[in-house]
């Protein structure tokens, strides 16, 4: 799938249908005069609904359809039929989608699980027949209800990528490097600042037939919270990722100040993504001698106390191993809290 067709935020009009009338009809029939009121209800106006598929994992499918209409209820007729109801329409979105009223802002509801259903507009309810209005003292009711109207709304389809871990990091950290060989994922990798202009996703297999899913979200820079750069484009999709790995070169000018950098913007964007779990790879650190990487790993002993980091180098294939056991452990330790 090329960078332009991942989409992660549409807006959308979508609208019910109306419910169809209530019919006023008289029975007729041969040798019965006066068979009084057998008008039928009318029939259902159609739902538009929302439905998660695990399959996607983009809304561009959703691109170019701005408008969803639901199909409008049948009328009632004679011998107390009642009306077709309206055709409903389904929006197959992918799992992660947030939908928001596009006047007020609010969140309306999540779609976080395949196959969930959850209606976005309801269809209008037919109206009675005049046989629900025969009584003793009107006997012959000549009239019948309209069907209730379609109910319509602008809303807001945004997409926060599932993955149990994300990585975070400027651009030219080596994250598209690294997720290309954890997993089988092929992401584009060049020497040029925000190669990655959309969410990677790849699964990390594990002993035993395990697994995790891992995003590559494009490259933080200073200012990012406030929209710079990518700026809340990709910073939405940090907050669905339950362990944050945070990628750092081995040859950055001040490790640790890179890392409260990258943590700053996350709090500006959102404080509660400092409540995540969080390792530091340094990564690239196969330029490293033994005697300079022991010098540095004395230096970070102090800076980063009390937060995990690990040396890695995703070329050389060094820390590997171990950086999956240990995500793999952060991931099974939050899961069963």
């Amino acid at each position: 799938m090329t960078e332009g067709n991942f989409v992660d935020y549409v807006k959308i009009y979508a609208a019910s249908g109306k419910g169809g009338k209530g019919s006023t009809h008289l029975h007729r029939e041969k040798f019965i005069e006066k068979g009084g009121p057998d008008g039928g209800d009318g029939g259902r106006g159609g739902h538009v609904y929302l439905v998660g598929n695990k399959n996607l994992w983009t809304l561009f499918h959703l691109k170019f359809a701005r408008h969803i209409k639901a199909g409008h209820g049948g009328d009632g007729g004679s011998s107390r039929s009642t009306g077709a109801d309206g055709d409903d329409k389904y929006i197959e979105v992918p799992l992660g989608t947030v939908v928001k009223d596009r006047e007020t802002g609010e969140v309306l509801f999540e779609i976080t699980e395949d196959g969930e259903q959850k209606i976005l507009v309801k269809g209008g309810k037919g109206g009675l027949g005049n046989w629900h209005f025969r009584s003793s003292t009107n006997q012959t009711p000549r009239y019948a209800q309209p069907g209730m109207p379609s109910e319509e709304m602008d809303i807001i389809l945004e997409l926060k990528v599932l993955a149990d871990v994300g990585l975070v990091g400027f651009p030219n950290a080596g994250k598209s490097t690294l997720l290309s060989v954890l997993t089988s994922a092929k992401p584009k990798i060049a020497d040029y600042p925000f190669t990655t202009l959309k969410p990677n996703l790849g699964i990390v297999a594990y002993r035993d037939f395990q697994s995790f899913v891992i995003a590559d979200i494009p490259g933080i820079i200073e200012g990012a919270a406030e929209g710079k750069g990518l700026g809340h484009y990709f910073l939405r999709h940090i907050e669905r990722n339950s362990t944050l790995l945070f990628l750092i070169p081995a040859d950055a000018e001040d490790i640790k100040k890179e890392y409260d950098i990258l943590l700053d913007e996350l709090r500006r964007y959102n404080p509660e993504l400092l409540d995540k779990d969080r390792l530091v790879a340094i990564s690239k650190s196969d330029m490293l001698d033994e005697e300079l990487q022991a010098e540095m790993k004395k230096q970070l002993d102090v800076e980063f106390k009390g937060i995990p980091y690990m040396f890695i180098s995703s070329v050389a294939q060094q820390g590997l191993t171990e950086l999956k056991d240990k995500l793999w452990k952060m991931l099974n330790v939050e899961a069963k809290g």
